[in-house]
Parts: structure tokens; C-alpha cells; sequence
């Protein structure tokens, strides 16, 4: 019998101290600023994090020539300029070092959405995505967590078959229009009628 392990991994780690004021705040704070559904998007986001860090100092702790941080320290720099977290200035592997969570966040296609002018307001801009609104490219995304890649970030744009990107009228205003016909339709009938 084949098994099947892939997503069984986890995605985020609670923190030791589950009710240390400070941390707490900052979590609430965090929530609310990037439209967060629950702290575990906050701690996903600094699992992911921490994994980097934890690479960029084992490859800091070796020598400057050795092939492995070379190749690997190489690897890692290049993956944060194709997210956007570092930007072109700051190609070293002590800048992977000074990430931190609010970093990962801004590059989030909620955040995106909202700073483009897309949505109203962050919590808007969730709805968005998750209704199928919103495409990056020619593919709909529909994942607020979706993390997006500096060349893709100027394909960010409603769906072909969104109302609010084509100029279809979504299901509310079609009613509404219909509605609006009867009636005129129905005044005229009433006026002959009178007559």
C-alpha cells in the first residue's frame, strides 16, 4: 500500500509563554493591522522566520570561502529578493538576520491588495480574495496568505469575471435593474390604463 506524507508537517508553533502581556499585545496588534484571521497566521509567519534565521546563522558560522555557505547562503539571499523581503542594497546574509514578522506580512496578497487601492480597507481586501475577486496574473487566487513574488506584484488585478473588474454587473445590481424595469414598465401600463 503506497502512504501518502505530503502536508502532514507543521505549519506553525505555539509560543512557550501563552500569556505573556507584551507578546500578547503585539500579536493583537499584528491582527489587527494585517486583517489576520487568528494569532496562528501570526505564529506561521514566525515559524517560517525562524527557519530562516536559524539557516542564515549555521551559514554564518562558517568560514566566508566554504562552498557550502557559498551555495547555500546564495540560495537563501536570492529567495528573499524574489519575495521582496531584502531588497537589492542589502544582499548579505546579516540582513536575513534583521527579518522580522511585520517584513513577511507586508508581502502577503491581502496586504497587497489593500496598498494598491484594490479594496477598501484590509478586511475588505480578504473578502476579496476569498470570494475569487482577485487574480495575480492570469491565475484566481483565493488564499489570503498567498505570498507574492516582486515581478508578480504588477499583475495583481481583479478577475475577468469579477463585477468589479469587468463592467458586468454583479447578482445585487442585475435585481436591481430588473426591478427597476418592471416597475417603469409597470408605470406606463398604469397611465394607458387611466386614460
Amino acid at each position: 500500500m503506497v502512504r501518502n506524507y505530503r502536508g502532514f508537517g507543521k505549519t506553525s508553533k505555539t509560543p512557550a509563554r501563552p500569556f505573556e502581556k507584551e507578546r500578547l499585545d503585539r500579536e493583537l496588534k499584528m491582527c489587527g493591522e494585517y486583517g489576520l484571521r487568528c494569532k496562528r497566521e501570526v505564529w506561521r509567519v514566525q515559524l517560517v522566520l525562524t527557519k530562516m534565521r536559524k539557516t542564515a546563522r549555521s551559514l554564518l558560522t562558517l568560514e566566508e570561502n566554504n562552498p557550502r555557505r557559498q551555495i547555500e547562503g546564495a540560495a537563501l539571499i536570492r529567495r528573499c529578493l524574489k519575495l521582496g523581503l531584502l531588497d537589492e542594497s542589502k544582499q548579505k546574509l546579516d540582513y536575513v538576520l534583521s527579518l522580522t514578522a511585520p517584513d513577511f506580512l507586508e508581502r502577503r496578497l491581502q496586504t497587497i491588495v489593500f496598498k494598491l487601492g484594490l479594496a477598501k480597507s484590509i478586511h475588505h481586501a480578504r473578502c476579496l480574495i476569498v470570494q475569487k475577486h482577485i487574480r495575480v496574473g492570469k491565475q484566481i487566487v483565493n488564499v489570503p496568505s498567498f505570498v507574492v513574488r516582486v515581478d508578480s506584484e504588477k499583475h495583481i488585478d481583479f478577475s475577468p469575471n469579477s463585477p468589479f473588474g469587468s463592467q458586468k454587473p454583479g447578482r445585487v445590481k442585475r435585481m436591481k435593474l430588473k426591478a427597476q424595469s418592471k416597475k417603469d414598465s409597470g408605470d406606463g401600463d398604469e397611465e394607458e390604463a387611466d386614460e
